[in-house]
């Protein structure tokens, strides 16, 4: 079973990741920041991962000129974020399933927020190809997932830290204790394989805008 179609965990999943993600509200204003560099006033974006409705309600809020397709496999988090938006809800295109089958129409620009760490290399370098078949030529891309090194005893370290730092916003030890187990639960790929996929995607000047114990965040654009 999808671990979001839960309902119990869909409703801890912003407490959760509130714990976990250092930041993680400053996450959708920094990708806001970085977008809105290339795209215009009236941009439509893709959202992939759009579940939650974490960032989009962000994106909604400071850029009211800015259209959206939505796209995530969850029906019940999409719910979530349809909740979330509020009446903002209107100016998003829903879609539930995965990138293959999203709209192919051309975006502006594109985020992927704390959700390819979820698959595999294959599926990642997959998702990222069909991303970029999504975008613009010049478009923006931002992604931010669990990035850490290959070696066990560094990646031991992040995690350790990455609990730490759960455990002091608030999320109970034995709760935090599942963090050291994601090595072993997540393909996790080290930050210069995820540098290589989105080359080999069809991205170019890739630049590490935020790193923060085992996550990293890029900004790359649509060669």
């Amino acid at each position: 079973m999808n671990a979001f179609s839960d309902e119990t965990l869909v409703s801890a999943y912003v407490k959760n990741a509130e714990r976990m993600v250092p930041g993680l509200h400053d996450l959708p204003k920094m990708a806001v920041a970085l977008l809105a560099e290339r795209v215009p006033v009236d941009a439509h974006i893709l959202v992939l991962g759009a579940g939650g409705g974490l960032e989009l309600k962000v994106f909604a809020e400071a850029q009211a000129g800015w259209t959206f397709n939505g796209v995530d496999p969850s029906a019940e988090m999409l719910a979530l974020a349809r909740r979330t938006l509020g009446h903002l809800a209107s100016t998003v295109n829903w879609h539930e399933g995965y990138i293959d089958t999203a709209s192919t129409a051309l975006c502006d620009g594109a985020t992927c927020l704390l959700t390819l760490h979820f698959l595999t290399r294959c599926e990642r370098l997959e998702t990222l190809k069909q991303i970029h078949r999504r975008l613009k030529r010049g478009a923006p891309l931002i992604v931010i997932h669990h990035s850490i090194p290959k070696a066990a005893p560094d990646q031991d370290k992040w995690l350790q830290r990455n609990a730490a730092f759960a455990i002091a916003s608030g999320m109970p030890s034995a709760q935090a204790g599942n963090i050291l187990a994601l090595k072993d639960r997540l393909p996790m790929l080290s930050p210069e394989q995820d540098v290589d996929l989105l080359r080999e995607a069809g991205f170019a000047d890739i630049e590490l805008f935020y790193c923060a114990f085992t996550f990293k965040g890029w900004v790359a654009y649509a060669a």
